[in-house]
């Protein structure tokens, strides 16, 4: 986790962009505060072929009917396969920002 943090926060001071940092702060907070996430939370509030990143753990109540990219510290089993019985895809934070430092079209939900 305070990899995680730091490689966030150095990744927002290179690209100029804010999004990593808001994601490091987030995921800096106690654990009790940390965000958790259903699947029904993810299906409401994106679109197809969206990218979303959760600072927190991903929970496998409800449903999903459409694919998305997904990156989150942590995911249930349930989540899990529903995101990819969904044709969706379950990233991890670093796996992201490998893919798209810059955080272009990124949502933060949570």
């Amino acid at each position: 986790m305070v990899g995680l943090v730091r490689t966030l926060r150095t990744q927002s001071r290179e690209t100029g962009v804010g999004i990593w940092r808001n994601v490091a702060e987030r995921l800096s907070s106690s654990r009790k505060r940390r965000v958790t996430v259903n699947v029904s939370r993810l299906n409401r509030y994106t679109k197809r072929g969206e990218v979303v990143v959760v600072p927190g753990k991903v929970l496998g109540s409800g449903r999903i009917d459409h694919s998305i990219n997904i990156a989150a510290f942590a995911f249930s089993d349930k989540a899990r396969s529903k995101i990819l019985k969904a044709k969706g895809r379950c990233l991890s934070i670093l796996e992201l920002i490998k893919k798209n430092s810059k955080g272009a079209n990124v949502k933060i939900i949570g």
